[in-house]
């Protein structure tokens, strides 16, 4: 292994500092660039710069240290990240990919010039666009509004099912997708490697909050048919290799009610629907992550045990210094692993840490989960 290879990473959130202690048992250095090293990776990066991923010239002059750049958000400058690539410095993923995948618009393009299944879409300049359209008869309610950029965290999402629902718009150009019929929301990580090597984590299932458009509830592996496994790890495959991406890419997908496999959307990053992988494979995505973006063997994603992951969002209604209740009680409880991310302040439904859950069956990770989900919670003192 080249110790001597500088990682840099564009972010210093949660998905930073856990790729920080993955790079752990290597003693692996992992440079961080975020806007203040308070940040959850900050404790963790063998060296922190202070700056804004957004900002061009911050960008180039963290990534001319460093041999590989890397991101835990996708929202960063790509223009500064094409210009490290020309001067030579390894970039993954791909500026030309990150482009892509960054504009939702674009995103869905991509899956159409590539015959990979998705569902039916439309582009508009702005949310008058989209009333014109349902005035003038060519769009029809019920449809999913996405902006079509700077969306992160289920922001940046409208449900719009009836006319009343109309004042919800968002504004900015926008992505409408047709609302469909969905059997299960399921993600496959699906991780590459330079020299062309490809690994999938096992087929997940998830649940989301619909007030804050967040996973909440994640199960491996997922309660489906063999054939849909099968047919969503090919999915990811092909949707990898279609983007020629080296590292991680995040494939959320639609199972209909009619056994479709649809394509969502996808990150090319660690991402939530991974969390679980720290305790319930034998290499964690944050581990594949930097194998990947080093051009390293890629290791076994093999399940070692049934697992429910809870994203532990800050309760509605509340803000202030975050106070955590049953945390002791959880903690007690066998097969519970709990990841605070060491956000001081809690808002209603920021993402404030995560907990994973193994049981001998899904079944029991699943009863188990649920005592953890009415236990622990999380809110700020005012």
């Amino acid at each position: 292994m080249q110790q001597g290879k500088k990682l840099g990473i564009l972010g210093g959130g949660q998905l930073g500092k856990m790729l920080a202690l993955a790079a752990g048992p290597w003693h692996y250095p992992i440079y961080m660039l975020d806007e203040s090293i308070e940040f959850p990776a900050g404790p963790y990066a063998m060296g922190f710069t202070t700056g804004s991923f957004k900002d061009y010239d911050a960008v180039l002059a963290f990534g001319r240290q460093m041999d590989v750049v890397s991101i835990e958000i996708e929202h960063v400058n790509s223009a500064a990240l094409h210009q490290l690539e020309k001067e030579g410095i390894k970039v993954h993923p791909s500026p030309k990919a990150l482009d892509i995948i960054k504009d939702k618009g674009l995103q869905k393009q991509f899956y159409t010039q590539h015959e990979i299944p998705t569902s039916d879409y439309q582009l508009y300049s702005d949310e008058h666009e989209i009333k014109n359209a349902i005035e003038a008869g060519t769009l029809s309610l019920p449809f999913v509004q996405k902006s079509r950029t700077a969306g992160y965290d289920g922001r940046g999402v409208a449900l719009i099912k009836t006319e009343a629902d109309l004042g919800k718009l968002l504004p900015g150009p926008a992505l409408v997708e047709v609302l469909v019929p969905i059997e299960k929301e399921l993600s496959v990580v699906a991780a590459r490697n330079e020299k062309g090597e490809i690994a999938t984590f096992p087929l997940v299932e998830m649940e989301f909050n619909e007030q804050a458009n967040l996973v909440e509830f994640l199960l491996c592996p997922a309660r489906v048919a063999d054939a849909v496994v099968e047919e969503a790890d090919q999915l990811a495959r092909r949707v990898i290799e279609a983007f020629d991406i080296c590292g991680l890419l995040a494939v959320e997908l639609f199972l209909t009610k009619s056994g479709d496999i649809l394509v969502n959307e996808v990150a090319p990053r660690p991402h939530n629907s991974g969390h679980h992988t720290i305790e319930s494979c034998i290499t964690s995505q944050f581990d594949q992550h930097i194998r990947a973006v080093l051009n390293l063997p890629l290791g076994s994603t093999k399940l070692t045990s049934p697992a429910v992951m809870l994203n532990l969002l800050g309760e509605a209604g509340s803000t202030g210094p975050a106070q955590y209740e049953g945390w002791e009680e959880c903690l007690a409880m066998e097969g519970v692993y709990i990841h605070l991310y060491g956000k001081a302040i809690c808002k209603p439904f920021r993402k404030m840490g995560h907990i994973t859950i193994l049981g001998e069956t899904p079944e029991a990770a699943i009863e188990k989960a649920m005592l953890v989900k009415n236990r622990l919670k999380v809110s700020g003192k005012s």
